[in-house]
């Protein structure tokens, strides 16, 4: 093992950070790569501690859950470089905090490697001895002001932690919150403080991978904020098998007492113990804990003070009573202070005690029970914001506010014209300066503030508008993301159920929630039902902007009247009744799945070719290559074990390029361009030209697939080639029709389907089909309808991809009846597969919930 770098006489550090090769070869992390030794990450350290070198710097961490952040952060720790430790999901908090501080060192991801941008040799700043940690108090806004913590806090905390919880050697605890967080980072330390290992991940406990990871890893504890717990009802924690699984803890905010019991009853059966805590960052992560046998029988109080640590209530005025008062904490985890620039990181202790801002009393049991706050700041969804920031903030882009907040959500008052003030905007501000969740913000623009005789804020009444009289009010100023009522269909709640996506709000748009062409035809007919013909672009616009485009209530609607069907739907619908009717020979019209390919380059360019970033793109285009490959796989290998049709080349969808050809070409065709333009995209260069050039980028796809379309590299002749090779070019033609904007841009695409398509197959009729079906595409964005042929058409194109995988094992065993009655069988047994398909794929455990859990204090 290397040992660790040499350091100057004096230099203070963390113990445990400095110790770590005294635990062998035992598993330090675990991560879904593999796993790293203790030996081995000491090594990693010290080698990292000897990069920083001997004199004492200000290192920024970008925090992340990943191996090398948390090798940087032990080596400044094992070295004594004071470690400013910011979100490293928050771009503009980094860039904030970096800007205010003007760290020596920047440890930050860039691309697949961590980097270490040294920007000076010797320190800039004066840093005191005890300095060993900066974090920060107000989430992810990138507030300058920073809790300052000592090498002597990160030890005694991290040792009263792992004694109160009985922290085994043997234990594995997983990372469920993000390490710049007190307590994630407390879970982080308590654990290697005793050799035990740390699955780290940054998947949240609503993704499957999150506990296929925990089981392998062995695990036996992880933490929880008071959201965590909602997403654990979610997924069917309560029936999970956790062998491992020795203790739950929760903190971040206040659990509901029904909560707190039903999770200690819960542990009790299955065997695991629940330890609720109250802590503070200016505690360094914990001040009180709720042993777990007190759990049930007192679920509504905070606990008692941790090993080493006590508390005093101090009396107050306006809270009568002996046993009431502000808590107040001592014991050698209490920070040193606060610092609000770098001049205060040359400061030694400022305090002894933590007034904790709490107002709580001593139960006769000995325990102590949170009453509320003294200050304004508000705990939403285990995230600490300070409402007087949140203001300061609005009042930079000249919007004077009053905002206050309880544990579900802050509730934000702007003053000026409900015409002119748009609540999206200032509610987008406020979820970008205090990283909550769009849910969790609520905006009320008012002709006036309230206000107190006094002329001072009127607070209380602020938050009494989060409180609606009537439905009528809830649907006028209901939160974003709460599905309330607006007439006989509550849109959030659509959204939802056809979407599989919980987090719905009212700035939610149906391509922003990963929706694609699977749910499209789904969502637009109950959509039309409920708000009537919709605008072109429906499907980018937020359920808010949307529900303005028809304020008629759907029962005042006439029951008959025209309708318009969009033309990518009607051809979807048409092709596989074509595909169809032309394998059972009750008509030949071909060209259908050809048509369908030009569809699916459309739809592909509508529905993920958005706006979003780059990982949301990916993550959408990820999810719907599942929708197509896993239904059509899950269907072949039954037929393969209860027929002789198939063979396991078609279940894995290989014939394209094992050969030989089957029905299922346009399925593999399909998944591998879909996977291969996922894999360009991917790369930032390319996502970056895209973005730029919209039409142009799918114009040059399209002219390279004519290499293939007309073989001119001559591959056909030495050797078998994948069908998708031979049409991606008209995959990139329906991409190029959804990104033509001008006459000048469709005329270019016509033109280039009436020169490419003769000669595809040497037979006109289909050929005329398949430009017929692409022209249509192009110039005719919707075709003249009624209620019932949408219905019809939406539940014919809705079913399509598996219309068409079923339909091979369903028309051949009714050969001996009409060609007709084949026909409506097909399409029915198509239809009933689709229902059991999307029922299925909706069951699993969403993925779409936030990487993280908000972070906080409690």
């Amino acid at each position: 093992m290397i040992a660790p770098s040499g350091l100057l006489p004096g230099t203070k550090t963390v113990p445990f950070a400095r110790s770590l090769a005294a635990h062998g070869d035992r598993t330090a992390v675990i991560t879904a790569d593999g796993s790293v030794s203790y030996g081995e990450l000491a090594d990693r350290v010290a080698e990292t501690a000897h990069r920083l070198g001997p004199e004492r710097r200000l290192v920024l961490l970008v925090g992340a859950n990943t191996v090398d952040a948390l090798v940087i952060h032990l080596a400044a720790l094992a070295a004594g470089h004071p470690v400013l430790l910011v979100p490293g999901d928050h771009a503009d908090a980094v860039q904030s905090l970096t800007d205010a501080y003007d760290p020596d060192v920047v440890a930050r991801p860039d691309g697949g490697a961590w980097v270490l941008d040294e920007r000076r040799a010797v320190s800039a700043h004066t840093l005191h001895p005890d300095l060993a940690l900066l974090l920060s108090t107000s989430g992810s806004t990138g507030s300058p002001k920073l809790v300052r913590l000592s090498h002597e806090n990160l030890q005694a905390n991290a040792e009263s932690i792992a004694e109160y919880l009985g922290i085994r050697d043997s234990d594995r605890a997983v990372t469920t919150l993000p390490m710049h967080y007190c307590y994630g980072l407390s879970v982080i330390h308590s654990h290697l403080l005793r050799g035990a290992g740390v699955i780290l991940t940054d998947l949240s406990v609503a993704d499957a991978c999150f506990w296929e990871l925990f089981k392998a890893g062995r695990g036996s504890t992880f933490a929880g904020v008071p959201y965590t717990f909602d997403l654990l009802d979610r997924v069917g924690f309560a029936s999970m098998e956790l062998p491992h699984l020795r203790s739950v803890t929760q903190a971040g905010g206040r659990l509901a007492p029904d909560r707190v019991a039903h999770y200690a009853a819960l542990g009790r059966a299955a065997g695991w113990d629940l330890f609720v805590m109250y802590g503070q960052t200016e505690a360094t992560a914990r001040m009180a804990y709720l042993p777990p046998d007190l759990a049930h029988a007192h679920p509504e109080a905070a606990g008692v003070a941790i090993p080493g640590g006590s508390f005093r209530l101090e009396l107050l005025p306006d809270w009568p009573g002996q046993d009431t008062g502000e808590l107040v904490y001592a014991g050698p985890n209490v920070m040193l202070g606060y610092a609000e620039s770098p001049d205060d990181l040359g400061l030694g202790r400022s305090i002894d005690e933590l007034h904790t801002g709490d107002i709580a009393r001593r139960t006769p049991e000995g325990l102590y029970e949170l009453l509320g706050r003294r200050s304004r700041f508000a705990k939403i969804l285990g995230l600490r914001i300070d409402p007087q920031q949140v203001e300061a903030m609005l009042e930079k882009h000249d919007i004077t506010s009053c905002c206050t907040g309880d544990d579900d959500e802050l509730v934000v008052a702007v003053a000026g014209d409900p015409d002119a003030v748009d609540p999206v905007r200032v509610r987008r501000l406020v979820t970008g300066e205090c990283g909550l969740p769009a849910r969790a913000v609520r905006v009320h623009v008012l002709s006036e503030l309230p206000r107190l005789a006094t002329g001072k804020a009127d607070y209380r009444a602020v938050r009494e508008l989060s409180r609606p009289e009537s439905l009528a009010d809830a649907a006028t100023s209901g939160p974003a993301g709460r599905t309330t009522p607006t007439g006989p269909v509550d849109l959030c709640r659509l959204y939802a159920e056809i979407l599989d996506r919980d987090q719905v709000t009212e700035d939610s748009s149906f391509v922003g929630l990963g929706g694609d062409s699977l749910s499209y035809v789904e969502m637009s007919l109950n959509l039309e039902e409920a708000l009537g013909q919709l605008p072109d672009n429906w499907h980018t616009l937020p359920i808010r902007e949307l529900r303005k485009s028809s304020r008629q209530p759907a029962e005042d609607r006439p029951k008959t009247r025209r309708r318009t069907l969009e033309t990518g739907v009607a051809l979807r619908a048409v092709a596989i009744v074509l595909i169809v009717g032309s394998h059972i020979h009750l008509f030949m019209v071909k060209g259908g799945a050809h048509v369908l390919l030009g569809v699916a380059g459309y739809n592909f360019a509508r529905f993920h070719l958005t706006s979003a970033d780059r990982p949301e793109r990916l993550r959408n285009l990820g999810r719907s290559i599942t929708r197509i490959a896993v239904p059509s796989v899950a269907w072949l290998a039954l037929m393969l074990l209860v027929t002789d049709d198939y063979r396991l080349t078609d279940v894995l969808l290989l014939t394209s390029l094992l050969g030989p050809h089957t029905g299922f070409w346009f399925i593999e065709a399909l998944v591998y361009i879909l996977a291969a333009a996922t894999a360009v995209l991917a790369v930032p260069l390319v996502d970056r030209t895209e973005r730029r050039f919209p039409f142009t980028f799918p114009v040059a796809l399209m002219t390279l697939g004519l290499i293939g379309r007309y073989d001119l590299l001559g591959l056909d002749a030495r050797g078998h080639i994948p069908l998708a090779v031979s049409v991606f070019w008209l995959f990139a033609m329906g991409w190029a029709a959804a990104k033509a904007t001008t006459v000048r841009q469709r005329l270019l695409v016509t033109a280039a389907a009436v020169a490419t398509v003769p000669g595809l197959f040497g037979q006109p009729a289909r050929e005329a089909v398949i430009i017929g079906g692409l022209a249509l595409l192009v110039w005719v964005r919707n075709l003249p309808s009624l209620a019932s042929v949408n219905r019809v058409a939406g539940v014919l194109a809705g079913s399509s991809l598996y219309i068409y995988v079923t339909h091979w094992q369903v028309f051949p065993r009714l050969e001996d009846q009409f060609a007709v009655v084949s026909m409506i069988v097909s399409l029915v047994v198509g239809i009933a597969y689709a229902a059991v398909a999307t029922r299925v794929m909706r069951w699993r455990p969403s993925r779409r919930f936030g990487r993280r859990e908000a972070a906080g204090k409690r």
